[in-house]
């Protein structure tokens, strides 16, 4: 079992020599079927857009061979690297440890099923260009695209959970969950270590402590197609996710004592 540990400090924006242009960040968990694919496409891509990058996937305890094929494809590639801790611990975790991880003058966050399609982050990028400090790839902003959709179910809950965020937490952000999310390098050393939610609604969480500490976030609306094997569970999660949501809003949120560091084994 491999450790993690980070030592970034919150605010910290020195940068090393052969600092990457961006960090894309991947956190996956049992993603043995389709991470290979996932990960061949994204250096295909990054590597003929021609910035330096890095690519870090996180396996967030994950016990099929979602490792070892991670592993082979990264002998090719020496901008490919792999974190891994046990147990499972959540997606929020996850990212949380590749977002620490990573020494990026940019920092891209995607899921593991390219719901997203990877080319999108052109149109994050220019947004960081124009002077936001946050893009986020969002499904229900003008211009977005819904290539395949959810189910009924599926949908109609998010946008009833979505109503909730922008009520109680983040007002004016119509899609939190989109996973696909691009920041500055200061934006992630000042939000992430004070971040504590583990689990899938970790997103409200972060743009929350990024409208508290004043950085700029901007939606952007992206293509976005369903994928199946999603880790979510339709009830359990609204439950959790609700409570988390007052949690956020209604404590003493995001302070200094509470400023997180990866654990170091």
């Amino acid at each position: 079992m491999n450790s993690v540990s980070s030592g970034i400090e919150e605010g910290a924006v020195d940068r090393e020599p052969n600092t990457p242009r961006l960090s894309v960040i991947v956190p996956a968990y049992n993603e043995e079927t389709r991470i290979g694919a996932t990960l061949q496409r994204m250096v295909a891509y990054l590597e003929e857009r021609g910035e330096s990058f890095e690519l870090i996937v996180v396996s967030d305890g994950s016990t099929d061979n979602t490792n070892a094929v991670v592993n082979k494809i990264a002998e090719a590639h020496v901008q490919l690297r792999l974190l891994t801790y046990s147990p499972n611990r959540g997606k929020g975790y996850a990212v949380r440890v590749g977002m620490l991880a990573a020494t990026g003058e940019r920092v891209l966050f995607s899921d593991a099923d390219l719901a997203t399609p990877i080319e999108e982050v052109e149109k994050l990028s220019e947004a960081l260009d124009k002077g936001c400090d946050i893009a986020i790839g969002s499904r229900d902003t003008i211009g977005s695209e819904l290539i395949r959709r959810q189910s009924f179910v599926r949908e109609m809950g998010g946008r009833f959970f979505n109503q909730l965020v922008q009520l109680i937490a983040v007002p004016g952000i119509h899609d939190t969950q989109c996973g696909f999310k691009l920041f500055t390098r200061r934006a992630v050393q000042t939000i992430y270590p004070r971040c504590q939610i583990d689990h899938f609604a970790f997103a409200v969480e972060v743009l929350f402590l990024a409208r508290k500490y004043g950085f700029r976030i901007s939606e952007i609306p992206v293509r976005w197609a369903h994928q199946e094997g999603s880790k979510v569970r339709f009830v359990r999660d609204a439950i959790r996710m609700l409570k988390t949501l007052f949690r956020i809003r209604f404590t003493n949120y995001g302070e200094a004592t509470s400023i997180y560091r990866l654990p170091t084994q």
